[in-house]
């Protein structure tokens, strides 16, 4: 483990920011329905997003260690938009879209003999889930980082 503490924060912060916002969450969702939910600790969804916290550590990380203006920087940080972009834009839709599914699914089992199988509704996230993920990725980077 020290390796890559001392020769990859960049990964090690990625991880780190994923790890604590999906733990985050863990622990949101016992105090609020006051029972465990295992599936938040890998589960997607929710707030923050813990997708946009680690790319976005990662990406901060990587501008730190190798500099703003370097190519990786650049394609970390694109990566980064991507996955972004991905989370509030195809995984949100999707969500709704299994939402709306399930919806029909309930009312048309009254009338249908049909398999109780029930589609993940929480994929995605809303801009605000992204934004926090993203400050909180960002904020343990500059925090975090190892100064060179």
């Amino acid at each position: 483990m020290e390796g890559i503490i001392r020769f990859n924060p960049p990964l090690l912060l990625a991880v780190t920011a994923m790890g604590t916002v999906q733990l985050f969450k863990f622990l949101h969702s016992w105090v609020r329905f006051g029972r465990p939910d295992f599936t938040r600790l890998v589960g997607t969804g929710g707030m923050p997003s813990s997708h946009a916290a680690s790319v976005t550590a990662l990406s901060t990380s990587v501008g730190l260690q190798a500099g703003w203006e370097t190519p990786l920087f650049g394609a970390t940080a694109f990566f980064s938009l991507v996955i972004m972009y991905d989370a509030t834009g195809i995984r949100r839709a999707a969500g709704r879209q299994a939402q709306v599914l399930n919806r029909m699914l309930e009312e048309l089992r009254d009338y249908h003999k049909l398999e109780p199988v029930r589609l993940k509704e929480l994929l995605g996230h809303t801009p605000m889930e992204v934004f926090a993920g993203a400050a909180y990725g960002c904020l343990l980077a500059f925090l975090l980082n190892p100064r060179i």
